[in-house]
């Protein structure tokens, strides 16, 4: 069988299942719930679960094993990554399709970039109608605007304290592993699905392709967030995100060198760092976490426990002047964020976890 032969046939049989549980699971539950009139076509539902559930199976049957046989780090257990694998379930296939079908999709149809939507049509198809009969051409255009506009969102995660506030549940876990790309607030991962779809719209892209293109960069994610030693080398390394790379990013503050974790903030493309001068090679493996002990905590919460806790650090960075100045923070015991000295930083056992050095600030007031 020729690959073009394979091809289609695979395409064949994935819009068979995709139709057959459209028809016979999606549609009945929707008009059980009166939502049909609410949400999307059910075949792009039905589209996007099977995505995710294939998104599942990689991750469990291809990432996971290789933690196993090549650890960046080697753990007596797993204890605190497990809450993360709860959390990919959940975003997968229950938070994110309701948010996206049932919240983002009708915006997108009041905004004109619905299918039905009966106004003039908008985005880079429309603008240059040659690139439709080259949809692989396409959707690299696509996604190169996408992935650029998800590095600098997530640069500005870093940089403003109340968006920190949400993102730094993220970065607590210590045990960094596959599972843990998922672990984030539903708040956090609400503002970034509205600024990404928001870019999607705005480029005219269709909700099938908008799900194939978050399989593509969840699944990176995924793969760059494993616990393994593995890179991609001294050429593609400088184009692609790998685990080696990315793990740099989830590093706990060095006191020596207290601002190298500001760095890797490439989602797939880890061009961006380099052209914008945030990218870091050639560092050794080093621990995962966040150096300050009301973030570390996380650790030692459950899924529900952690949501909220990270919503108490988020409300008391809002409402906060502190909150809004950009810069490096940590957090007071009554959640205000307090800028960060870095070059104050000491390893102070009694406070930090597990060896997890705590930062010094200085007293805010709100």
């Amino acid at each position: 069988m020729s690959g073009f032969a394979l091809v289609s046939s695979v395409a064949h049989a994935w819009s068979t299942l995709v139709d057959l549980f459209s028809r016979h699971a999606v549609a009945p539950l929707l008009d059980a719930l009166h939502l049909r009139g609410l949400s999307d076509d059910p075949h792009d539902i039905a589209a996007s679960l099977l995505i995710a559930a294939l998104q599942l199976a990689i991750i469990g049957l291809v990432f996971r094993p290789l933690e196993s046989l090549w650890p960046a780090e080697r753990w007596e257990d797993r204890r605190l990554a497990r809450i993360d694998f709860h959390y990919t379930w959940v975003m997968l296939v229950g938070v994110f399709p309701l948010f996206s079908f049932l919240v983002l999709t009708p915006l997108a149809n009041l905004a004109g970039g619905g299918a039905d939507a009966g106004t003039a049509g908008h985005g880079l198809r429309d603008a240059w109608p040659w690139l439709d009969r080259h949809p692989a051409v396409l959707f690299v255009a696509y996604y190169v605007v996408y992935d650029f506009t998800y590095y600098w969102m997530h640069r500005v995660q870093h940089w403003m304290p109340w968006w920190w506030a949400m993102h730094s549940m993220h970065h607590s876990q210590r045990q960094l592993s596959c599972w843990a790309n998922d672990r984030s607030h539903y708040l956090d991962g609400a503002l970034q699905s509205f600024v990404l779809a928001g870019v999607g719209v705005a480029f005219g892209i269709r909700a099938d392709e908008f799900a194939w293109m978050m399989l593509l960069g969840e699944l990176v994610q995924n793969f760059s967030h494993a616990n393994v030693r593995i890179g991609f080398g001294p050429v593609l390394g400088r184009v692609l995100v790998d685990p080696t790379f990315h793990r740099l990013h989830h590093m706990v503050v060095d006191p020596q060198r207290p601002n190298l974790h500001n760095c890797n903030f490439g989602q797939v493309l880890a061009v961006w760092d380099v052209l914008f001068g945030t990218a870091l090679y050639g560092e050794p493996v080093r621990p995962t976490g966040v150096a300050d002990p009301m973030v570390d905590r996380d650790n030692e919460l459950g899924l529900v426990a952690m949501q909220w806790e990270t919503l108490k650090r988020f409300w008391g960075a809002v409402r906060c002047r502190a909150g809004w100045t950009p810069g490096d923070v940590a957090f007071d015991a009554h959640y205000r964020p307090v800028p960060v000295q870095h070059e104050a930083h000491a390893p102070v056992p009694a406070h930090g976890a597990q060896g997890v050095p705590a930062l010094e600030g200085e007293r805010v007031r709100c």
